[in-house]
């Protein structure tokens, strides 16, 4: 009997923690996708928002949650001003003008300029009450903004949600390659399944010629793709009418087809 218990008490120590959370009871999310980059600042936030009105305008009904607690930028590219409000049952995502629902910690913010100044593990937890609390309801797919980078925050996001795939976003210059292959090998680990790659700023186009620029430099992300077996999904360029629709909140009148491939690729999950 003793060997037993020993042998229990050993079995449960090698099997793995569970520390996934459900969704609300009254939520229904058919697909979620996180959209995740090794470093802050190569637009993954631009990304998450494109794809949301992409599949928008495709018929899907679309839902973004902003993990980027600290950094949340999701509300102003929609132009969305009011915040979120709360029922008995639970919380309410803001609906943006073309029926993007959305959350954000600036929607629960007294003001938009308010810092975020929390430790992680109250972060984490609030990305989960985003999870747990927020009714989603009848969404087709939910974009996940994550943190940037591979510490705390975005552990507990992959330990803690049902995803069915990441996107991850980078840009051209070389040593984000390095921080590239840090996000894939910890997708890998936590054996999150990963679409394909995002390459954002990989080009300007000139007004004048017409000709591509790569004003940061020769890209590295197809060798980088082919390190690792994936495929790159699409580039998107440095255009000033892009910046100015998010400054705007004007993302959603936003007209381009770049994130098309990775919109054709979401639909056949």
């Amino acid at each position: 009997m003793e060997h037993l218990g020993r042998e229990r008490k050993s079995k449960k120590m090698r099997e793995k923690p569970d520390f996934s959370v459900k969704p609300h009871e009254l939520s229904s999310i058919k697909k979620v996708i996180g959209i995740i980059s090794g470093k802050g600042g190569v637009g993954k936030s631009l990304v998450t928002s494109l794809l949301a009105v992409a599949m928008n305008r495709m018929g899907y009904h679309s839902a973004i949650l902003d993990a980027d607690v600290t950094g949340p930028s999701i509300p102003k590219a929609f132009g969305i001003r009011e915040k979120a409000t709360a029922g008995s049952g639970g919380l309410f995502p803001v609906k943006s003008k073309t029926g993007i629902d959305i959350m954000s910690v600036n929607l629960l913010l007294p003001n938009d300029t308010d810092p975020v100044i929390w430790r992680g593990p109250i972060i984490g937890n609030t990305v989960k009450q985003f999870w747990t609390d927020v009714i989603w309801k009848d969404v087709d797919f939910l974009f996940i903004d994550m943190p940037p980078g591979t510490g705390d925050v975005p552990l507990t996001v992959f330990q803690s949600l049902a995803m069915d795939g990441i996107l991850i976003v980078t840009s051209p210059q070389e040593l984000v390659s390095m921080i590239v292959s840090k996000a894939i090998k910890m997708a890998e680990m936590m054996n999150i399944p990963i679409l394909g790659l995002v390459e954002n700023m990989s080009y300007f186009r000139c007004p004048d010629n017409g000709k591509d620029y790569k004003i940061f430099g020769e890209s590295h992300i197809d060798e980088t793709a082919k390190e690792h077996n994936l495929q790159v999904l699409a580039k998107l360029p440095v255009d000033p009418e892009i910046s100015s629709a998010c400054d705007k909140g004007l993302i959603e009148r936003l007209e381009g087809q770049w994130l098309q491939p990775v919109a054709d690729r979401l639909t056949k999950l």
